[in-house]
């Protein structure tokens, strides 16, 4: 049974379909870029950051200008190889560089300090949550101004200049404050490295008096720097695949379910490879919880066991049943954990371990019911949204990559079936509505091969609306169904109050008054499955060379089943009474 992962139900097709965008391996990710140098060029440390950045795979950095980043701006422009790309407000840019980061495996912004730092401090929180390595960079206070006792604008009035810092401490592995040349290589070098080794967001300040001056530690040829793999403990390995075989040989009906984590340990295809060799029923998270709790054994590779992915805390999950695989640790049942195993090589050994049994996924087979076609409406019937994603359904291939907002969009794309090679991205962790506008500006940025068709509710799009305009400068081809059902829909199924309604906006007139003819852009509005129809053939034939926005009328109550179950139990786990 060759198996591919799909985040609805549990199939069995193509085995080269895994739900992981392409992620650059650390060690080749930092070698593989040849990096052209400019004989005229200082040996300054606005060269030395520009070059590094080019030598771990970032063409792109994503930025706002402010006084205190101007001269390190001017670095990065000068810089053969990177392009820089200004976005309308640092929290843009922030989700830019996460976008980025999915598509090619690290991003990178560039801020001014304080005010633009805690700006764009929302988008590293969520980048941070999703294990995406991202080098945020922000330009600090004169150097001499250190210590001095000196209150300076874009501060809150005092003279202390870590508030900044002490904000990012908590949402990046690693922080440092540049403010001399003799430490500056060193820090940055090692702020870098920690993001590739750590697969999360580093801070980095750089005082805005320092980027243009020359210091011989800033090699002019700098040396290119690599990450050593991480190895596992050969005898913890052999004890941990020993453990987990005998644990799932000797289940009845035991079942797979991957996670989030798979990505950031590339395991994919270690994954994809266990589960042709073990025949078991497979899903991916947050969609795994109908085969988990109908299985002897269960198999949790990545994990995140959170209240969104759980149902609100509703999974029936019995830990004397489960084997759960971590990026580094692996813990049978409630039996012995064995830490320094690599999540990659521990599925690669397990696969040659396991005794196939397609016992669970033969009894889902028999009791399974395909997802049923929306009923066919009348002439000119206003549209539905499952008629909206049937239609979507449609636009997949391997040449698209499909970004799910936060709400409504989550549940509906969940259930899209991804041909080979087809993209996939979301953020239900952090769960930040207004993401999905800078992701989509920034997946599209890096992955050139691929069109993305980003789902956004109108709520979410009243967040982050303005960096349309810089998909417009960029020449991005994206297509974007603004969904327009007059509020926070995800929020009323939870709790319900005038609060979740909105004022409405004429979207398409939004973005035409953005496009202002400068770019290639075109917009409509659907109202029925005859318009969408039209409006998708538009799309994807006279105006594919495009960025393409359409705006979908639909009722405010219509929504997916799946999100009202959750919605009730989410909203029963927030209402909990307190523990007496």
């Amino acid at each position: 049974m060759d198996t591919n992962i799909d985040a609805s139900e549990v199939i069995a097709t193509s085995n080269s379909n895994v739900i992981c965008p392409p992620k650059t391996d650390a060690a080749c990710c930092v070698q593989s870029f040849a990096v052209p140098f400019n004989k005229a060029a200082e040996a300054t440390l606005g060269r030395h950051l520009a070059r590094r950045l080019v030598q771990i795979g970032v063409s792109d950095v994503f930025s706002v200008p402010g006084d205190f980043n101007l001269t390190l701006l001017d670095h990065l422009i000068d810089e053969p190889g990177l392009n820089l790309i200004g976005c309308c407000n640092e929290l843009n840019a922030g989700y830019a560089a996460d976008g980025y980061a999915r598509s090619c495996g690290v991003g990178a912004c560039v801020v001014t300090f304080t005010v633009g730092g805690l700006s764009v401090l929302n988008a590293i929180a969520g980048a941070y949550s999703e294990n995406l390595p991202l080098i945020c960079i922000v330009g600090g206070p004169n150097s001499n101004d250190y210590g001095t006792n000196r209150i300076i604008h874009h501060t809150i009035g005092l003279p202390d200049f870590s508030q900044e810092l002490r904000c990012f401490q908590t949402v990046t592995c690693y922080q440092v404050v540049v403010n001399n040349l003799d430490d500056a290589h060193e820090q940055i070098d090692t702020a870098i490295l920690t993001a590739l080794k750590e697969s999360k967001p580093v801070y980095v300040s750089i005082s805005c008096n320092l980027p243009a001056i020359p210091h011989p530690t800033f090699s002019r040829e700098p040396v290119p720097f690599s990450l050593a793999p991480k190895m596992s403990n050969k005898m913890g390995l052999e004890a941990a695949v020993e453990a987990a075989a005998d644990f799932l040989n000797r289940a009845v009906k035991p079942v797979m379910v991957g996670g989030p984590k798979l990505r950031v340990s590339q395991a994919c295809q270690a994954f994809v490879e266990l589960a042709d060799a073990s025949g078991y029923a497979l899903a991916v998270t947050p969609a795994g919880k109908e085969i988990v709790e109908s299985a002897d054994a269960y198999i949790f590779v990545g994990p995140v066991f959170n209240d969104y992915s759980s149902v609100g805390y509703s999974l029936l999950l019995i830990k004397e049943k489960a084997l759960i695989v971590h990026p580094n640790r692996v813990i049978v049942g409630n039996g012995p954990a064995f830490g320094c195993v690599a999540m990659k090589d521990f599925l690669q050994a397990l696969a040659k371990r396991i005794k196939k049994n397609t016992t669970a996924y033969e009894n889902y087979h028999r009791i399974f019911v395909p997802q049923g076609r929306p009923q066919k409406g009348a002439p000119r019937e206003p549209l539905r949204v499952n008629v909206l994603f049937e239609h979507i359904q449609k636009m997949l291939s391997g040449d698209t990559t499909v970004i799910a907002e936060t709400g409504d969009s989550w549940f509906n794309c969940q259930k899209l079936k991804l041909p080979q090679g087809c993209g996939y991205e979301f953020q239900m962790q952090y769960g930040t509505i207004g993401w999905s506008v800078g992701a989509t500006l920034g997946y599209a940025q890096a992955a050139t091969n691929k069109r993305v068709i980003a789902c956004i509710g109108d709520g979410s799009f009243q967040v982050t609306a303005q960096d349309v305009s810089t998909m417009l400068r960029c020449g991005q081809k994206s297509i974007i169904f603004l969904i327009n059902n007059g509020g926070y829909t995800i929020e009323v199924e939870i709790h319900d109050g005038p609060y979740n309604v909105i004022k409405n906006w004429n979207y398409t007139g939004l973005v035409d008054a953005i496009h202002n003819g400068d770019g290639k852009c075109w917009t409509t509005k659907v109202f029925c499955e005859e318009d969408l129809m039209e409006a998708i053939e538009t799309a994807t034939g006279a105006k594919e060379d495009c960025l393409c926005f359409i705006e979908v009328m639909t009722h405010k109550d219509d929504t997916s089943k799946e999100l009202l179950l959750w919605g009730s139990r989410v909203s029963a786990a927030n209402s909990r009474s307190p523990n007496p």
